[in-house]
């Protein structure tokens, strides 16, 4: 059986934050927000961890905000030993991985009993405004489609990841950001600054046509303009969380094992389903 071709072009991805990595007053906002948004979670925790992993593309970031942790990069195999960690985050870069559960297992293995995965990653409607803008101005300018924006999980199947892995007490949750730019020109460049450019292994290997460029910034001002005149993006990031298995972990009842009734608990009036025969 022939492998499917590869997500990403991992040379092009680790050229495009290279790249990144050197232009002045980048743009993670985005990223930072996921810092802060971890950090408050991991306080709602009430646990001390000692050994910490980050797998991330902005290693300053984490290692301001959680002195001490190692940090890596996204590679198919991370440098993660067995049972050595109490708590791994895998930061805003899941979604370039060409196999996340993979990923998601390397990082579960590496958690002793009762440790705690962390992932956050772009995922839903993210960018789906400049995804549309720019299918309608390629087929208007070539009358052809090819691969521009990285495709986006949903938060169902990539809550389904956790489970796959091995992790008990899956929980996976979305937070929706709503960005306003100038124009489709500056959000592009923020892209590229946060090292989010097109490295999709299906790309076009040359330069987008001007007339591209041009209709889909047209497109996009004329569907997302703003009444002060700047346009909108959407970012949602989907935060996945998991726990190392461990004796001593709450576990689900068994089905039908309830104590109490549910409509005795509501003070509601229970009324029984329609047998199939009455059904019109």
């Amino acid at each position: 059986m022939t492998a499917p071709p590869p997500l990403t072009d991992r040379t092009a991805l680790a050229r495009n934050r290279a790249r990144a990595a050197t232009l002045p007053d980048r743009a993670l906002f985005l990223q930072q927000d996921v810092v802060d948004e971890v950090q408050e979670r991991l306080t709602e925790v009430n646990r001390t961890f000692t050994d910490v992993t980050v797998v991330t593309a902005e290693p300053l970031l984490w290692q301001t905000a959680l002195p001490g942790a190692r940090t890596l990069a996204d590679a198919p195999v991370l440098d993660l030993a067995p049972a050595s960690q109490d708590l791994v985050i895998h930061a805003l870069c899941l979604h370039w991985a060409d196999d996340p559960v993979g990923q998601i297992v390397q990082c579960a293995r590496a958690l002793r009993p009762d440790g705690l995965f962390v992932a956050a990653l772009f995922g839903g409607r993210t960018l789906h405004e400049l995804r549309a803008c720019l299918a309608e101005a390629e087929v208007v300018a070539t009358g052809g489609l090819s691969p521009r924006v990285l495709p986006m999980g949903e938060i169902r199947d990539l809550g389904g990841l956790l489970q796959r892995a091995g992790l008990a007490l899956p929980v996976a949750d979305q937070v929706t950001r709503t960005v306003l730019y100038r124009d489709a020109a500056h959000l592009m460049r923020d892209l590229r600054s946060m090292g989010e450019g097109n490295a999709l292994h299906a790309r076009q290997r040359r330069f987008t046509r001007r007339a591209v460029i041009a209709g889909a910034a047209a497109r996009y001002a004329e569907g997302y303009g703003q009444p002060d005149g700047k346009v909108r993006a959407t970012f949602d990031i989907i935060f996945l969380t998991g726990w190392s298995p461990h004796a001593g972990q709450q576990k689900p009842l068994r089905p039908g094992s309830a104590a109490q009734r549910l409509a005795d608990a509501l003070g509601a009036r229970e009324s029984p389903l329609p047998r199939e025969a009455d059904r019109g």
